[in-house]
C-alpha cells in the first residue's frame, strides 16, 4: 500500500509539473512576439548637367551679330537643383557708345536666368522624366554696335573670350542659391 501511495504522489506530482510547464510554455508564447522585418531600399540622387555650343570662333565686326549659343542641360532625372551659370569675360572689349553705358560689343543673359553675383546667374530646376534645356544668351547672340570703328578694334591686342561654366547643386538640404553657390566654391 506505501508504494501504491507513493506512485499516486509521484504520479500527481508529474501531473502538477506538466500542467505548470504547460501554462508557462503558453504564457512565454504569448509574451514572445517576432514582427515581420521592415526592409528599406536606398537609391542613390544624382544630378548630370551639360554645357553645349554649336561653334566656338567667332568674328567681331562692326553692326553685326554674332550667333552665340551655349546651352546648359540638366539631365533627365537629375534631382531638384539650382542650375548655375558662371560667365567670365578675358580682355573683353570695353567700348562704349557716345554719352551712354552700353558696350559696343556686348550680350545679355536670357531673362528667365536670376542674377546672384557678377558673372554668376541661376535658376531652380526641379527633377523631370526628359533633358531639360536652358538658353544661356538672350536671343543666342552678341550684339556688336555699327558705331565700332576700325580704330577701336586695332586696339585690340589680345583675343576676347567668354567662357561659360555650368554648375548644378541639389536642392534638397540647401536653403538658398546663394548657400548652393558657396558649394561649388
Amino acid at each position: 500500500m506505501k508504494r501504491n501511495i507513493s506512485g499516486r504522489v509521484l504520479v500527481a506530482l508529474v501531473a502538477v509539473v506538466l500542467l505548470i510547464g504547460c501554462a508557462a510554455g503558453g504564457t512565454v508564447a504569448w509574451l514572445v512576439s517576432e514582427p515581420a522585418a521592415i526592409v528599406n531600399t536606398f537609391t542613390i540622387g544624382n544630378i548630370d548637367a551639360t554645357l553645349t555650343e554649336t561653334q566656338r570662333t567667332y568674328h567681331i565686326v562692326p553692326g553685326v551679330d554674332i550667333d552665340k549659343d551655349p546651352v546648359a542641360t540638366v539631365v533627365k532625372n537629375s534631382e531638384d537643383c539650382y542650375l548655375f551659370v558662371k560667365i567670365v569675360e578675358d580682355n573683353w572689349p570695353d567700348f562704349r557708345e557716345t554719352g551712354s553705358t552700353t558696350r559696343k560689343v556686348d550680350y545679355a543673359v536670357a531673362d528667365d536666368w536670376t542674377k546672384l553675383e557678377d558673372g554668376v546667374y541661376y535658376r531652380v530646376v526641379s527633377k523631370s522624366a526628359d533633358n531639360q534645356a536652358f538658353h544661356i544668351l538672350k536671343d543666342d547672340k552678341v550684339t556688336v554696335s555699327s558705331s565700332l570703328t576700325k580704330v577701336e578694334l586695332s586696339t585690340v591686342t589680345t583675343q576676347p573670350k567668354l567662357t561659360f561654366t555650368v554648375y548644378a547643386v541639389q536642392r534638397s538640404g540647401v536653403d538658398t542659391p546663394a548657400a548652393a553657390w558657396e558649394l561649388t566654391k
